[in-house]
């Protein structure tokens, strides 16, 4: 508690000294700097440019529950390879991207690899520091690094379904001339690497088939013909199968038109920092300002109102 202020009597006499000379002055000479104004309150703080990335990059660098959620998926999805092994109708492709019977073909798991099978989240720590957003050469420069740290989970199960004959195949947007630092990555980190051509990479040829984008149809259309897919995992919807439309009606359409594959054949890992469900909340349009599509964005919120 303060101590309430007293007035003394040479405190008085100088009070009244200092108004009475205060009355007598001019007006201030219109070149003097006059004084700042007083303040109520302490001076603000710089203030420091919102991030939406920032909660989201902490909690997969930082939180227990990210850990907790991806080790979780792994095991469980251990847990289930013996009986897909054992089911020779067992296919973790939708019937429209398989051309041939899948019975009697080899067995493999196709893993995307960023945010599924490595943690690229340095990389987007660094846009948040830098208020800088994604782009093709920073991108380059990190996978060159070779620096990326395994998913939490994903090398029990790799090993696992590695030790019981299974192929482990990576389909990846990285594109195909980072295959050399990105194998390099994989095996550093302990994932089994059979060969390179277990690397399917943007620009990867398929015969027969014409490639949309950064779309995985062909891809995994070019494993099927050689194999029999007992899963598949990935961060994003899709890693799974083909989306005609990026909006949020046809994502979700997808994923409840195969939500009992998820958990059986397909493994969703958690990645709240980017991925395809972002643009279609501002029509896919990448070149609208970034204040556009933040508020986008926050016009996208559930507030739940009446």
């Amino acid at each position: 508690m303060r101590r309430p202020f007293a007035f003394t009597a040479p405190l008085l006499a100088t009070l009244l000294a200092t108004v009475a000379l205060g009355a007598c002055r001019s007006t201030p000479d219109a070149r003097e700097t006059p004084p700042p104004a007083a303040s109520a309150t302490p001076a603000a703080a710089a203030v420091v440019p919102a991030d939406d990335n920032l909660n989201a990059v902490l909690w997969v660098q930082r939180s227990a529950e990210y850990r907790a959620t991806a080790e979780t998926v792994y095991r469980a999805a251990t847990a289930r390879l013996d009986a897909a092994l054992k089911d020779p109708n067992w296919d973790a492709l939708v019937p429209g991207e398989r051309a041939n019977p899948a019975r009697g073909l080899p067995p493999a798991v196709v893993m995307d690899i960023d945010e599924t099978v490595l943690d690229n989240s340095p990389y987007q720590a660094r846009l948040v520091r830098d208020g800088a957003e994604y782009n093709e050469v920073t991108w380059d420069a990190w996978v060159r690094e070779e620096r990326a740290k395994p998913v939490p989970g994903v090398l029990d199960f790799a090993r696992a379904a590695h030790a019981k004959g299974i192929t482990v195949i990576y389909i990846s947007n990285r594109a195909e001339h980072l295959i050399d630092p990105t194998l390099a990555n994989l095996r550093a980190v302990g994932l089994p690497v059979k060969d390179p051509s277990v690397f399917l990479g943007l620009g990867t040829h398929v015969p027969d088939c014409e490639q949309e984008g950064s779309e995985k149809l062909c891809r995994r259309q070019l494993i099927g013909r050689n194999y029999r897919v007992l899963m598949q995992f990935g961060d994003q919807l899709g890693d799974f199968a083909q989306i005609l439309a990026n909006t949020p009606e046809a994502r979700a359409e997808l994923q409840a038109s195969h939500r009992g594959w998820f958990g059986e054949r397909w493994w969703m890992l958690p990645n709240p920092t980017y991925g395809g469900w972002e643009p279609a909340l501002f029509n896919n349009n990448w070149r609208e300002p970034r204040g556009e599509r933040r508020e986008a964005k926050r016009q996208a919120l559930d507030v739940a109102s009446p």
